[in-house]
């Protein structure tokens, strides 16, 4: 009598043998869609780098255009492809690559962007010099030579638009990077 009563007070805990395999098979399931999960996470993370790396490339390069643009004194030639205009710069001659002093005043030289399909040059000529100057690649990876952009015209441009285009490696649209910058200093042109 004594064993009887034991059996009918018993708590049962545990799993069944059938809510054991339904658990396991679940556990399974959930582990491979977060392998397969991470596995595709790690095939892309090259291509987003890349991108990633571009855009702050891109994004560094108009910082660039733009602050010399926004020093500048008057605008020499402009097209859609290239912008030649007088700014200041901190060299010690035009088109060198020894800094100034930083007590030193920033000497005024012609700067030349030139763009086309695929990348972005840079050259830095004597006041009036518009050929000529060692071009230097600043950027590559656009996929347009159409850049700048001019108000009110080409011909009287105080303000200068910068746009550059990276071509999205996924094939959907192009990611656009653009900024602008009025020539400050316009009025002190003689």
């Amino acid at each position: 009598m004594l064993h009887a009563r034991l059996g009918e007070d018993r708590d049962e805990a545990g799993l069944t043998l059938i809510e054991l395999l339904v658990a396991t098979t679940m556990s399974i399931v959930l582990v491979g869609a977060a392998g397969s999960m991470v596995i595709s996470a790690m095939r892309s993370q090259p291509e987003v780098s890349s991108r990633a790396n571009s855009i702050s490339s891109a994004r560094w390069v108009l910082e660039r255009m733009t602050r010399e643009i926004r020093d500048g004194v008057k605008v020499d030639n402009a097209t859609a492809s290239s912008i030649s205009f007088q700014t200041y710069v901190r060299h010690t001659i035009c088109g060198g690559t020894t800094l100034l002093a930083s007590t030193s005043p920033s000497i005024k030289c012609e700067v030349t962007y030139t763009c086309s399909p695929t990348s972005c040059s840079r050259a830095e000529t004597a006041l009036g010099v518009l050929t000529g100057g060692t071009f230097r690649t600043i950027f590559k990876g656009i996929d347009s030579s159409n850049v700048f952009n001019y108000s009110p015209s080409a011909a009287a441009a105080t303000y200068v638009g910068v746009t550059l285009r990276i071509p999205n490696p996924s094939g959907g649209s192009a990611l656009t990077v653009s900024d602008g910058a009025s020539l400050r200093n316009a009025t002190l042109a003689n």
